[in-house]
């Protein structure tokens, strides 16, 4: 479809890994009767795929793995994807030599890795390539959108240079400040953790061997996900005050700082590439849906990354969504009828609301350093490391294995 082309099946607004990842599901290999989407994007998603735009890295949970391949991504990312087969939670203090470890995964208490670590920058390069070349997808960059109306059977929405795009449904996939939700009137439960996140990447002296670290510390959590080669990436929680000011130390300073909390399971560290903050809150929209419109990843809820599933929440929503749209698809139905919109809703509230709630519960119990609740914690953590059957319950539910999974979950077309 032109650009000149303006009516379609789905309008998706927001072109970040929670958008594409939206237009390739829809329109590819990955849906059972492929639709005709239109991508926006206030950016240019084509040039996203550097560590200078996005630093961070995701875990991709078994799951979302095999969501991955049935859309015909995994393949360009599994170069790039380092297994995890061992998790090590401590319990950390700055200056501390001493960090007992008080819980301890492995892979043998799952089907396989429970995660992949993938650096941001891939997931967009691959996305955005999958998305270029299917047919069924227009791209309209450096487009920002005026105004949403739902009219009739179909969803209108007028850009800012004029253009009107007419479709069945509407995806809100622009982040956190979504304009498509404020524009439908869907307020948000928020609030503020006073935490920001520090994202770089590091070499090590010593091999990681697929280890992945979380030391809680007063400040909060710091993680340790190792990529391919002796290379981690960090996501470093301290206050947003002490964020800011660590990442405008010089490089020798900012060094000191990194080697007093990373510890020395992995001999020498050194920083590399950019330091990047990202300030830390939770968002839950109150709605997930609207007349016409579907909210999927960051639009619809934020968590702490305290667990790393940011972007699997939203590859969950976005499975659910496929899969709701495709079975009115095959009945010949409306892809935006309020049926189609309520089943998706109820599918995805809960998974979300529990997710929120247990994210929010674990950054406030560790990022403290009163004596009781220490103590308290880490008798609780050493009970669960105790009792294999219950890591093995954890560890497939991180792994997105339970629950009603879409089809996409277990690498079926949706």
């Amino acid at each position: 479809m032109s650009e000149s082309g303006h009516r379609t099946d789905v309008v998706i607004v927001g072109g970040g890994l929670n958008g594409l990842a939206a237009a390739v599901c829809l329109a590819g290999p990955g849906s059972r009767l492929p639709l005709h989407c239109i991508l926006v994007d206030a950016g240019d998603p084509f040039a996203q795929a550097t560590s200078e735009f996005d630093g961070r890295a995701s875990a991709i949970a078994l799951s979302s793995r095999r969501m991955l391949e049935a859309m015909g991504i995994w393949r360009a990312l599994a170069p790039h994807a380092q297994p995890v087969e061992r998790i090590v939670v401590t319990d950390s203090r700055n200056g501390s030599a001493a960090r007992p470890a008080l819980l301890q995964f492995a892979e043998s208490q799952t089907i396989g890795p429970s995660a992949y670590i993938v650096e941001n920058r891939y997931l967009y390069d691959a996305l955005a390539e999958a998305a270029q070349e299917l047919a069924t997808v227009t791209v309209l960059a450096k487009a920002r959108v005026d105004s949403l109306d739902a009219e009739g059977n179909q969803a209108c929405i007028r850009l800012m240079d004029g253009r009107r795009l007419d479709a069945e449904l509407a995806v809100a996939a622009d982040g956190r400040n979504s304009r498509l939700r404020q524009l439908a009137g869907i307020e948000t439960v928020r609030w503020s953790y006073g935490q920001s996140a520090i994202v770089t990447g590091v070499s090590h002296e010593r091999a990681h061997e697929a280890c992945a670290f979380e030391h809680f510390r007063p400040s909060g959590p710091f993680a340790v996900l190792p990529l391919p080669g002796n290379r981690a990436s960090l996501v470093w929680t301290e206050s947003s005050k002490q964020a800011e000011r660590i990442v405008a130390l010089d490089d020798e300073t900012f060094a000191e700082e990194l080697a007093a909390r990373f510890g020395t399971e992995l001999g020498a560290v050194h920083a590399q590439g950019p330091r990047q903050v990202y300030p830390l809150g939770l968002s839950v929209a109150k709605a997930f849906r609207a007349k016409r419109l579907a909210l999927v990843g960051d639009a619809a809820h934020v968590v702490h990354p305290i667990a790393g599933l940011g972007f699997n929440l939203g590859l969950r929503d976005i499975a659910a969504l496929a899969e709701c749209l495709g079975d009115a698809a095959q009945l010949g139905g409306d892809l935006g009828a309020d049926a189609v919109l309520e089943r998706y809703e109820a599918w995805r509230r809960v998974d979300t609301v529990m997710v929120a709630a247990a994210t929010d519960g674990l950054n406030r119990l560790f990022s403290n350093d009163n004596s009781a609740i220490r103590i308290l914690r880490d008798s609780g953590l050493r009970v669960v490391d105790a009792i294999n059957p219950l890591k093995t319950a954890f560890m497939r539910e991180a792994a997105g294995m339970t629950g009603s999974l879409p089809r996409l979950l277990s690498g079926r077309p949706a």
